[in-house]
């Protein structure tokens, strides 16, 4: 969902920014975009083309100017994995309504309405991770 959030955000700010996504396991490689993320997506008016999901590298890690990620064990994580890189950051610390630190919502084990909450919190941060990205 940020991927595709994201991707708005920054084409509707102007920027040039390409936007991928990956997981930091291979639980869910080569599995497609959940139906409840596309659904919510698709009834904002955000792309849902097919996405398949992979693992993160310490290689993509390396390339990346910024890495984003959703939860602090998931910074701690490609941290460990890129440990020279000073690139990851939180995806709520862009967030000024929330304290550092925040993570998304996980709405994976819940209904539908939980990737509505996790829509609102991405596109809570957009702007100050946009105005990020300007500088």
């Amino acid at each position: 969902m940020a991927e595709r959030i994201a991707q708005r955000f920054f084409a509707d700010a102007g920027l040039d920014v390409e936007v991928t996504s990956a997981g930091i396991t291979d639980e869910e490689h080569a599995n497609p975009m959940d139906p409840r993320a596309r659904a919510v997506l698709n009834r904002r008016g955000y792309d849902v083309r097919p996405h398949t999901a992979h693992q993160i590298s310490a290689e993509e890690i390396r390339r990346a100017d910024l890495v984003v990620a959703a939860e602090p064990y998931q910074v701690q994580t490609m941290a460990r994995m890129a440990p020279s890189t000073r690139n990851i950051v939180l995806l709520r610390d862009y967030d000024p309504s929330v304290a550092p630190g925040t993570p998304l919502d996980d709405p994976w084990f819940g209904d539908a309405s939980g990737f509505e909450t996790i829509a609102d919190q991405i596109e809570a941060a957009m702007p100050g991770l946009v105005a990020a990205i300007r500088k």
